[in-house]
């Protein structure tokens, strides 16, 4: 029971945060953060082994990479054009839709 209470607060944090990100780097980071943690936790409670908790964490990343690359932005759109504030900080100027 107790990996199991482990495991739905690992996934539910995951969820939580797997929206975050206003560029599209940002999104593809934090993806593949998520991911892996989530990936290598799975894979820890369902093998039980170090080597399906790593297992678990690659694969997790790699996808999760994947899925923040392609989501949408903040406002359902996907920002095709960022420019750079003075202090350096990213920001979206132009939105395409997400077909």
């Amino acid at each position: 029971m107790k990996k199991f209470i482990v495991l739905a607060t690992a996934l539910s944090s995951a969820l939580a945060l797997a929206g975050c990100g206003s560029t599209q780097e940002d999104r593809t980071v934090g993806g593949a953060a998520v991911g892996a943690v989530a990936g290598g936790l799975l894979g820890a409670a369902i093998t039980g082994r170090p080597g399906g908790a790593v297992v678990g964490a690659v694969a997790g990343g790699a996808t999760g990479a994947v899925i923040g690359a392609n989501s949408p932005g903040p406002n359902g759109n996907r920002c095709v054009r960022v420019r750079y504030d003075y202090d350096g900080n990213p920001y979206c100027v132009r939105y395409a839709p997400v077909y």
